[in-house]
């Protein structure tokens, strides 16, 4: 699957738009990770913890808005972005989302 977050496919041209796609997570830190987390940001700086926490919640939002592109027959997906919001303290929501496409060779 061709995943962009440019509006087209180099080479490739856009055949039919199927609509958006999305994954969505919403995740927090477990006691282990919040607690030392929680002791690092006292000192500033990089909090590896919690930089672990968000680099796995984008990775699952974007598997799951490739198995929804799958799922609606998409060739690519363009358009993509991240976006992410606290959901409750400690909570936050991450969001993938793009536009899924059928796409074929340019004819040249």
């Amino acid at each position: 699957m061709i995943v962009t977050t440019g509006n087209e496919v180099e080479g490739q041209r856009v055949v039919e738009y199927l609509g958006l796609v999305r994954g969505i997570v919403v995740r927090s830190p477990s006691i282990a990770r919040g607690f030392i987390g929680g002791l690092r940001s006292i000192v500033g700086g990089n909090i590896p913890e919690y930089a672990a926490v968000c680099e796995e919640a984008r990775q699952h939002a974007y598997d799951l808005m490739l198995q929804h592109a799958r799922q609606v027959g998409a060739d690519a997906i363009i358009g993509t972005r991240y976006d992410a919001t606290e959901f409750a303290p400690g909570a936050t929501e991450v969001l993938a989302y793009g536009t899924a496409v059928k796409i074929q060779p340019n004819a040249d």
